[in-house]
C-alpha cells in the first residue's frame, strides 16, 4: 500500500443542493455560505488530495440485456416482480467491456477505484439460495472477487469490496425500498416476503464475511504482485441528540452503533457493538473465533459516504412481538427540530473515525490506514434511485 497518507480521498459537492431553501435561515447566513463556497477551489485542499466522482454499474450503464449480461435482483425488483456462479461460465464480453473502460480511464488521466459489489446480486443466486441471506454467498463472492483481481488487477490499484452495505441490508431487507424488496408482512409495505427483525442482521453478517474473505484472498495472493489496496465503503448519518437530556444523548450513541458501528466494530474489534448485542439478543448472529480474527483489520482504507445529519430522540421499548431493525435501536430520528431543519450541523461534527475508532489497528511500517470520506450534500426529497 502507498506510504503516503490521504486524510480525505474524495469530496463530492452538489453545491446547488448544499444551501437549504428553508425560510428559517436568515439571509446573512446564506450570504456567508455563498461567500465561502465562492472562494472554494482546488488550492483550498492539501497536496495529494484526490478529487473524484462515482457511478454504479446498474444505475449508470443501462443495457439490461446486452453484452451477455444476465438478470440481477434489481431487474426483478424494478419490474415488480446466467446463473451468477463461475461454474456457469464467465461472460468475457462483460470482461472486455470493463477492460476497455479501465483503459480509457487511465488514458485520460483518471485513476479507477473499482467497487466489486453495488447491490446488483445475480438473480440466479437469489433464486438458488437466497443470496446474502445464506452463508453460501461467501464462497461465491470470493470467487467473483478473484475473477476481478485476476482480470483487472494489473491496472486497478484501488479495490472496494462493498458499497454501502448498510443501505443494502436496511433498504433491501428491513423496509423493502430497494431490491430484493423484502420486509415483514405486518409492515404492510407490499414487500416480497421477509422478516425485518432477522434478515437485515443476517445479510449484514454475510456481507461482512464475504468482504473479509475477498480481502484475505487479495492480500494472500495478489496484493504483493499487483501493489494495490483494498477496502470497503460504508455510509452513515451523524446523529445529534434532540435535547441535552442523557436519554437523548444515549439515543444518539445507539443510533450510531446501529449504523456505522454495526460495521466498524466487526472490522476493528471482531464483534458487533455491545448495545446491539443487548437489544437485538439472539436475533443478532455471532462470529466464530476464526471469523472474528479474519474480520479484524480486513481493510487498507475505509470509505465513508455521508449524506445528512439527523436528530435522535429516545423512545420506549417497542412491541417485542413485531421486531424490526428500524425500531431495535429505540431511537426516533428526524431531520427537523421545532420545525427547523438540522442543516449542516452533522457535517461539522462528523469526525467519528478519528475520535471513536482512534488507532483501530497496529501501525505498520509499510502502510497507514486511509480514511476516505465522500461527502454528498443533497436534499432528502431528491434522494431517488434513478
Amino acid at each position: 500500500m502507498a506510504k503516503c497518507t490521504l486524510l480525505l480521498l474524495g469530496l463530492l459537492l452538489a453545491l446547488g443542493c448544499a444551501l437549504t431553501s428553508s425560510k428559517s435561515i436568515k439571509a446573512k447566513h446564506l450570504d456567508a455560505e455563498s461567500e465561502t463556497l465562492a472562494s472554494l477551489n482546488r488550492s483550498s485542499f492539501p497536496k495529494g488530495f484526490v478529487f473524484g466522482t462515482a457511478s454504479s454499474a446498474y444505475q449508470y450503464e443501462g443495457a439490461a440485456k446486452e453484452g451477455g449480461r444476465g438478470p440481477c435482483i434489481w431487474d426483478t425488483y424494478m419490474h415488480k416482480h446466467p446463473e451468477g456462479k463461475l461454474s456457469g461460465g464467465v461472460n468475457y464480453e462483460g470482461i472486455n467491456y470493463y477492460k476497455n473502460l479501465i483503459n480509457e480511464l487511465l488514458a485520460n488521466g483518471l485513476t479507477p477505484f473499482v467497487t466489486i459489489f453495488h447491490w446488483d446480486l445475480p438473480q440466479g443466486l437469489e433464486d438458488d439460495y437466497g443470496g446474502f441471506l445464506s452463508p453460501n454467498i461467501v464462497d461465491d463472492f470470493q470467487d467473483y472477487a478473484e475473477l476481478c483481481f485476476r482480470e483487472f488487477g494489473g491496472k486497478v490499484k484501488h479495490w472496494i469490496t462493498l458499497n454501502e452495505p448498510l443501505s443494502y441490508s436496511k433498504n433491501g431487507y428491513a423496509t423493502g425500498k430497494y431490491a430484493p424488496g423484502r420486509c415483514s408482512d405486518w409492515l404492510k409495505l407490499n414487500c416480497l416476503g421477509g422478516d425485518s427483525g432477522t434478515e437485515p442482521y443476517l445479510v449484514t453478517h454475510y456481507q461482512l464475511l464475504a468482504h473479509a474473505a475477498a480481502v484475505k484472498l487479495y492480500k494472500d495472493k495478489y496484493q504483493v504482485s499487483q501493489k494495490g489496496s483494498i477496502g470497503i465503503t460504508l455510509n452513515t448519518d451523524w446523529f445529534v441528540p434532540v435535547s441535552d437530556e442523557k436519554k437523548d444523548k444515549d439515543a444518539a450513541s445507539r443510533a450510531l452503533d446501529f449504523s456505522y458501528g454495526w460495521f466498524m466494530d466487526p472490522l476493528t474489534k471482531g464483534h458487533y457493538p455491545q448495545t446491539m448485542q443487548s437489544l437485538v439478543k439472539n436475533r443478532l448472529p455471532e462470529f466464530t473465533k476464526e471469523q472474528s480474527e479474519m474480520l479484524k483489520g480486513s481493510f487498507d482504507f475505509i470509505g465513508l459516504n455521508y449524506y445528512s445529519g439527523t436528530y435522535a430522540a429516545d423512545v420506549p421499548r417497542q412491541n417485542d412481538a413485531k421486531p424490526s431493525y428500524k425500531t431495535d435501536a429505540l431511537v426516533n430520528q428526524s431531520v427537523e427540530r421545532n420545525g427547523v431543519p438540522i442543516g449542516p450541523l452533522g457535517t461539522m461534527t462528523l469526525m467519528i473515525p478519528k475520535f471513536r475508532w482512534r488507532n483501530p489497528l497496529p501501525i505498520r511500517k509499510e502502510s497507514t490506514i486511509l480514511i476516505a470520506i465522500f461527502i454528498i450534500f443533497i436534499k432528502r426529497s431528491r434522494m431517488v434511485l434513478t
